[in-house]
């Protein structure tokens, strides 16, 4: 089991030092936005975004994941392997390649009308043609990056993301700096970004490709995958939904400061992405074995550790983040530190969403996604009632927690739906013991006040943390000896 959980780690720290090094470069725009952009104007760039997640999912209709439950089983397709992975590759990318067209030409006929209907000002109608061609290309790139993901090609899936979010945030520096276009800007940059990627991928769809579609497999996949469509759109509403009704309820000044600071989660958030990206391949391969459910609870108990270990030490030191300065310039703008009281939630929020992603295992192996739809929408609605419920009373606050509580119910709906259906026995006394600890530590700097070694304070506290869990015996002697192993080498290879 080690092993296997080894391997798991091994794929999950490459995509994580690409989604890492990639994100943090990505986040540097963050700054820089907050230092070039009005909070108006950083709140339309928000808004749209918020409106592209959404047409993400009815431009894959759950092809990706599809694609990636057939392709590791080989149920469908021919008999030689070769001829069916080639199958199970050209049927979604070609599906997907002919609605994503569809798509983006009725969006780019209809871009001179859409500012109106959307609220945004008339002299944005270029950025709307850059959307198509961003949603376009990105759906492009969904199945030949689920194939290098199952290939376990995490180098070169690592180097093509890195090499697109580079090409981004230079293109975004030089447009805006040097050549003033603004909003119009960041899009274009988005979109030549996002098309440089899919020729990045030609390899691979060319390894694959032909003009062959196993309908059979097509209306497999549909099956699969359709329920994505509700479930994704609900999804995306309990990640951008409270922007819109935050610039309902409030201004768009508002929505920028609450965005730049919802940013600032990105750091738990790419704990969670690097997970998943090596997560749903792995659970597919694991499926099989006889141990797999124990595997699989042994997972959540490492992960939810390590997404609370990276909750404290954020917690603690976000304003310190914050505050730091580049080139003469704050990596969070002065102008929107008011925010930065809804990080600390905004991290507990991702965290639910980290146990939810992992808990959701049987849902796929049992291809039961319909499912999906009905955990996604009550979270959903949770998250809509909760906003404009919070955020009168206590504004963009209001509209963090909301998003925090309806990631709790997500991951509850999770457990207990996936239980139905595959039964898995979660170490939930290891859970409760990460959940103490955790909240002993929180509290304790909360309420002892050290204003004189106040970063020293929170070191040791942090230090704590993590001796507690050997106070309380939470890890077992398996995993004791596996620990004093890896430790015995990392001072071996230190001291060489």
């Amino acid at each position: 089991m080690y092993q296997q959980l080894k391997q798991l780690g091994t794929d999950t720290a490459i995509y994580g030092i690409s989604t890492i090094v990639g994100r943090f470069l990505n986040f540097l725009l963050v700054p820089f936005y907050t230092n070039v952009l009005a909070p108006g104007e950083f709140g339309v760039v928000s808004y749209i975004y918020s409106l592209i997640a959404f047409a993400n999912v009815v431009y894959t209709y759950g092809m990706e994941i599809s694609y990636m439950k057939y392709a590791t089983s080989l149920e469908l397709g021919t008999t030689e392997n070769s001829t069916s992975r080639r199958q199970n590759f050209n049927t979604p990318f070609l599906s997907l390649a002919g609605t994503s067209i569809i798509f983006s030409i009725f969006l780019f006929l209809l871009a001179p009308t859409l500012p109106g209907f959307l609220s945004l000002p008339s002299n944005l109608t270029k950025i709307l043609y850059c959307t198509a061609g961003i949603l376009l290309c990105d759906t492009l790139s969904a199945i030949p990056f689920a194939s290098l993901r199952l290939e376990r090609k995490a180098k070169r899936f690592a180097l093509i993301k890195l090499l697109n979010i580079i090409v981004n945030v230079g293109m975004n520096v030089l447009l805006l700096v040097k050549f003033n276009f603004g909003v119009e800007g960041i899009f274009l940059s988005g979109f030549v970004s996002s098309a440089l990627t899919v020729v990045m991928l030609l390899p691979t769809i060319k390894q694959y490709f032909s003009f062959e579609i196993d309908t059979t497999l097509w209306k497999a996949l549909l099956k699969f995958g359709l329920p994505s469509i509700p479930a994704g759109l609900a999804g995306m509403v309990l990640q951008v939904v409270d922007r819109p009704i935050l610039k309902a309820l409030t201004n768009d000044a508002t929505v920028g400061i609450y965005q730049a600071n919802y940013r600032l989660g990105i750091f738990m958030m790419l704990i969670v992405s690097m997970f998943d990206y090596a997560w749903k391949p792995f659970m597919f391969s694991v499926a099989k074995e006889e141990n797999a459910k124990i595997i699989f609870a042994r997972v959540l108990t490492y992960f939810t550790l390590a997404m609370a270990s990276v909750f404290i030490v954020l917690t603690f030191f976000i304003d310190e983040i914050a505050h730091m300065s580049f080139f003469g310039n704050h990596l969070i703008n002065e102008r929107y530190w008011s925010g930065l009281e809804i990080v600390p939630i905004v991290l507990l929020g991702y965290v639910f969403l980290g146990m939810a992603t992992t808990m959701s295992a049987g849902i796929y192996i049992e291809k039961k996604t319909k499912y999906n739809p009905p955990i996604t929408m009550t979270a959903a609605a949770v998250n809509i009632a909760a906003n404009f419920f919070l955020i009168p009373i206590i504004g963009m606050a209001g509209a963090a927690w909301a998003t925090l509580v309806a990631y709790l119910v997500m991951a509850v709906m999770t457990y207990f739906m996936s239980q139905r259906i595959y039964p898995i026995q979660y170490e939930w006394g290891r859970l409760g013991k990460i959940a103490l600890v955790t909240t002993v530590i929180i509290l304790a700097e909360a309420i002892i006040l050290a204003p004189n070694i106040e970063k020293l304070f929170k070191v040791l506290l942090i230090v704590v943390f993590f001796l507690l869990f050997g106070i309380i015996k939470f890890f077992e002697k398996g995993e004791m000896v596996v620990i004093k192993q890896q430790l015995s080498k990392a001072l071996r290879s230190t001291s060489t």
